[in-house]
């Protein structure tokens, strides 16, 4: 049995920068207000036939801990009838709360149910309380650079002496400029639930939009950075996603329960797939990944007319342009910019990356087909493919 899995509705919180807006708030009411306002605009939803809820963390301790995503149900006022599990799979958990709850969907297990991700990096600094079993570098498993992911960055700029720093510089500042104007358009803010935070000084406020864009970002001040990773060394704090606070959160179900209830349909998936490579040059991840989808879709890359790809560093992504031949500016590729500008909360991104990409869809119903795509740490990548449900043929 295989039903066709549909994206209802997505939303997220504004992202907040680490240590900033979000300060004084708990990662899991982050997660609940995110749960909460996607219901509220989606009435015809009844919380009661909620049948599964799957949430990623990627440090899933303190606030992140006690299965998130049965601690998120609760809390955010589901019944208790309503059953919910915790996933990781690093940056790419929501991408996979979204594909496992699809599978589920897929196979007739469930009909409608929430996937989404939140990651707290104020509160849980990547890699808090991990410890990497010593045999991965006294037996070169991995090197070194793998368990850094700005050094991994710095190895594909290695690998690829094409993907200049100049190149990635220009690339980052383009995903401030596009943000800047998704904002000034109004593009960015309808999937925005505001969120209260409170900070010591300032007392409570409602977080309304993201706490990182840098819109006066411009070449000579990307030119002029460090470059922490390695000494003379290419990835800087501007050409690379920042630290951040945030949560995503999406209602999936079958074409058919979405049809039964009059629900909206902003995307089709497709297919799925992740793929892995050396885990010292983890950004390359996409590439195969999106092969490996494209190859069970029958489906070419000339096929795809909108792209959302995970900007944990500008290298990454031009890394998977440059293989697919796409040019670093291409409109089709995150038209409304990036993580560079909004940040990347780590297991909270993969959602992020269909609500724009379901944005694109119905802004260009001569596109048919869009992928969302990122990579994850240890070397692996993922990608799903989505058909357009507003796709009205080519212009």
């Amino acid at each position: 049995m295989s039903r066709t899995v549909v994206l209802v509705d997505a939303v997220r919180t504004p992202f907040g920068k680490a240590g900033g807006m979000y300060a004084g708030t708990r990662a899991d009411d982050l997660m609940v207000r995110a749960i909460r306002g996607l219901l509220e605009r989606n009435p015809k939803v009844d919380p009661s036939s909620i049948e599964d809820v799957a949430i990623a963390a990627a440090t899933q301790t303190g606030d992140q801990g006690m299965n998130i995503g049965r601690s998120a149900a609760l809390l955010s006022g589901l019944p208790n009838t309503v059953p919910g599990y915790s996933i990781d799979r690093w940056c790419a958990g929501a991408l996979t709360a979204v594909t496992t709850i699809a599978g589920a969907i897929a196979m007739g297990a469930n009909e409608i149910a929430i996937a989404g991700g939140v990651e707290h990096m104020g509160n849980h600094p990547m890699g808090e309380g991990m410890d990497p079993n010593p045999r991965y570098l006294a037996e070169r498993i991995v090197e070194q650079d793998a368990l850094a992911m700005g050094a991994t960055a710095e190895r594909l700029h290695d690998r690829f002496p094409q993907l200049t720093k100049e190149r990635a510089d220009k690339y980052a500042m383009n995903s401030q400029v596009k943000t800047a104007k998704a904002y000034a358009d109004g593009k960015i803010q309808r999937d925005l639930i505001p969120t209260a935070a409170r900070s010591a000084e300032l007392g409570w406020t409602v977080a309304t939009v993201d706490e990182a864009p840098r819109p006066q970002t411009t070449m000579e001040g990307l030119a002029g950075l460090k470059t922490p990773f390695r000494p003379a060394g290419r990835v800087t704090p501007g050409n690379s996603s920042g630290l951040n606070d945030g949560a995503t959160a999406a209602i999936l179900a079958s074409e058919e329960k979405a049809l039964e209830l009059g629900l909206t349909i902003k995307a089709k998936m497709v297919t799925f797939a992740f793929a892995g490579v050396e885990p010292e040059i983890m950004g390359y991840g996409p590439v195969p990944s999106t092969l490996k989808a494209l190859k069970q879709a029958g489906l070419k890359i000339e096929d795809i007319g909108a792209f959302e790809i995970n900007e944990a560093f500008a290298v990454q992504v031009i890394a998977f342009l440059d293989h697919f031949g796409i040019a670093d500016d291409d409109p089709r590729v995150n038209p409304y910019g990036g993580a560079i500008a909004v940040g990347h909360p780590l297991a909270s991104s993969g959602v992020r990356l269909m609500l724009n990409l379901a944005r694109t869809f119905e802004a260009r119903p001569e596109v048919r087909y869009g992928i969302t795509t990122m990579c994850i740490g240890l070397g692996m990548g993922g990608t799903v493919i989505w058909e357009n449900p507003h796709f009205k043929g080519a212009k």
